[in-house]
């Protein structure tokens, strides 16, 4: 009992279910095949470009990123289109800063147009039902200086 709850510690982020989502729709596909009816489920994720208050939801345009095994994005590897996601209700966005990865699933309500930069682009929207917003990757810089070491083939850092 006591090694599934060692197990479950070392867990790293949430599980979402995935049943009912499509696993090959991606934010570009979604906008590209006009097919795809409102209420899809998905599960998408992406780094947050830009978050903003309106009357009832939170706004955030994702830069979409396949998801890895943990349902978290994998920014190493090619994106998949932009997405818009609403969240109910007021979210404070400036913990939703530019850059922190956002994991959602939701259903599909359709298409909205907007701009990036000045290029015209069509956005999926998701109607979030549920998310995860992971935490902060730490960067933690090499010491600055020399380093000089002796030892027997043992080296023990901090």
């Amino acid at each position: 009992m006591s090694f599934l709850l060692f197990l479950a510690g070392c867990a790293t982020g949430p599980r979402f279910d995935a049943g009912g989502v499509d696993a090959d729709l991606t934010p570009v596909a979604a906008v590209r095949d006009a097919g795809v009816p409102a209420g899809t489920r998905v599960l998408w994720g992406g780094v947050i470009v830009h978050a903003r208050n309106l009357a009832d939801v939170t706004e955030f345009e994702v830069l979409g990123y396949p998801l890895d095994r943990g349902q978290g994005p994998a920014t190493t590897r090619m994106p998949q289109g932009r997405f818009l996601a609403h969240v109910p209700g007021y979210l404070e966005t400036v913990d939703f800063e530019p850059g922190r990865r956002l994991t959602v699933t939701g259903r599909i309500e359709g298409t909205i147009s907007g701009k990036v930069g000045e290029s015209p682009y069509l956005y999926p929207l998701v109607a979030v039902e549920e998310f995860h917003l992971w935490p902060r990757e730490q960067v933690t810089p090499a010491p600055a200086g020399p380093r000089f070491n002796i030892g027997i083939g043992v080296i023990f850092r901090n």
